[in-house]
């Protein structure tokens, strides 16, 4: 019998195989369906903690043999799980929000971006699932600007205060270009409300 607040199949399962916590299946699920991450993928995983999705790239890179990275950024320190994980996973305490991309993009392999960029960032939840859901949609939209720069803005569109026509000489070409290598992938996570449901 299960109530409210009792431990469900996931968080179980989750404890049984080693993981730091549930949202571990949800990038399994990811993986299995769409195979994003292979040997010799960079990954940069925002808003990593508490690792779960750390354990789950790196289980995805491969053998240690293959090479691959994992980086993990968070605003709170997260410490590299040891079950699943291994010294291709490093972690990052900095605020995602206000991380120039020229600093990420020097955090990369070589410098040269990311294969694979992960968001599961939630903003602190209040109840109110209007006001939760523009917040995540906020995070989702730092993430998409991380990932594409300049090519993430739409004309008159604006992130930051910044609008495109605005980026003069001051701005460094580096933080108008996305961490993003051609080709990549995104995944993120954003929380729905009646008023930001997209429909199919």
């Amino acid at each position: 019998m299960s109530g409210a607040g009792a431990p469900d199949f996931f968080y179980r399962e989750a404890q049984r195989l080693g993981y730091v916590a549930r949202s571990a299946f949800k990038l399994l699920q990811i993986q299995n369906q769409f195979k994003l991450i292979t040997s010799g993928s960079s990954v940069l995983d925002l808003g990593c903690a508490p690792g779960a999705w750390l354990q789950v790239a790196c289980q995805s890179l491969g053998p240690p043999r293959n090479g691959g990275s994992v980086l993990g950024i968070d605003i709170k320190k997260v410490k590299v799980p040891h079950v699943h994980c291994d010294s291709r996973v490093q972690t990052v305490c900095a605020d995602v929000m206000n991380l120039p991309k020229s600093k990420l993009k020097s955090l990369s392999p070589k410098e040269k971006g990311f294969s694979v960029i992960l968001s599961d960032m939630c903003p602190i939840v209040s109840g109110i699932t209007t006001r939760d859901a523009a917040l995540s949609v906020e995070l989702g939209m730092q993430a998409v600007n991380l990932a594409l720069g300049e090519a993430a803005l739409g004309v008159g569109e604006v992130i930051h205060g910044k609008d495109k026509d605005s980026i003069d000489d001051s701005t460094s070409a580096s933080d108008c270009d996305g961490v993003l290598r051609k080709g990549g992938h995104l995944v993120l996570k954003l929380l729905e409300s009646e008023d930001t449901q997209v429909g199919c």
